[in-house]
């Protein structure tokens, strides 16, 4: 127990007195500087996403076609 008690001291003195914290206005700036990459980086996905879907749905759909007109073809009677 005693271990416990000194390791969260230590933790808590190395917080306190060897932290270097950032400043409101520092921390304000690496808000806006992830809030834009986020932002791009959905932005990429989405283009990603919608490039696959406009490259993928149409050969789904033809294909989904072709068999339904060969599922139509074999029910007729020859």
């Amino acid at each position: 127990m005693k271990k416990i008690v000194a390791y969260i001291k230590d933790a808590y003195n190395e917080l306190v007195h060897k932290v270097s914290w950032p400043s409101s206005k520092e921390l304000a700036g690496s808000t806006i500087i992830v809030m834009i990459a986020s932002i791009i980086i959905a932005l990429i996905v989405f283009g990603m996403d919608s490039a696959f879907e406009w490259i993928v749905v149409p050969l789904v759909e033809k294909r989904i076609r072709s068999k339904n007109i060969l599922s139509q073809k074999l029910k007729k009677p020859i």
